[in-house]
């Protein structure tokens, strides 16, 4: 059987890449020279440090940032706030979680700039002085943490739920946790540090 004839080779001065460039500059041509920030309505920051304020733990903190800064970073290498903590750094372990008006999220994924006007508590905030907040001390005695890099992002996911209710059923708890990984494995520690905690009124 005979096999079908390459035409390819009797294109005059067609290749591939020419192809491919000529394609991409058609595509160019067609997109109107609008400015991204009139098109999405906002405005523009950057690409320099620019003045943010935010509200850290009942303070509030003038800082000049540059817009790609994350709250994880303002937090830790700005205002020396080293409880959260950077594991994956990508939003998927929630070791980094804080509260932002009562809300957990993963301070790695927020924007510092993004957080302004809102009110950011950390795992320093839980306790005050020597005292330990219920919910700590239920960690502490229920040896609910191994290498301890995960257990502010706990205690925070954690203390958003006993906001909401004080006293949460074990799917509640484990729901709540969803977005919290454990490497060592102590999450039935963890939820018997929230039973003990909400008997001592941890939220």
């Amino acid at each position: 059987m005979d096999k079908p004839k390459d035409n390819s080779k009797n294109l005059p001065g067609l290749t591939r890449r020419k192809f491919l460039r000529a394609v991409g500059l058609g595509c160019t041509a067609l997109t109107p020279d609008v400015p991204e920030a009139e098109t999405s309505g906002a405005a523009l920051v950057g690409p320099g440090a620019v003045p943010i304020r935010l509200r850290v733990n009942g303070v509030e903190h003038t800082l000049d940032v540059e817009p790609r800064l994350t709250l994880l970073d303002a937090l830790r290498d700005r205002l020396g706030l080293t409880g959260t903590k950077r594991a994956c750094d990508r939003g998927a372990c929630g070791a980094c979680t804080v509260l932002a008006d009562g809300r957990p999220v993963y301070a790695c994924t927020m924007l510092a700039v993004g957080a302004q006007g809102m009110e950011i508590i950390t795992v320093e905030a839980l306790s005050a002085g020597d005292g330990l907040d219920p919910l700590q001390a239920a960690f502490i005695k229920h040896d609910a943490l191994e290498c301890g890099l995960c257990t502010p992002g706990f205690l925070m996911a954690l203390k958003a739920l006993l906001l909401r209710n004080p006293h949460p059923g074990e799917n509640e708890v484990r729901l709540a946790l969803a977005g919290n990984l454990c490497r060592c494995g102590m999450y039935p520690r963890v939820i018997a540090a929230v039973e003990e905690a909400t008997k001592a009124g941890g939220s």
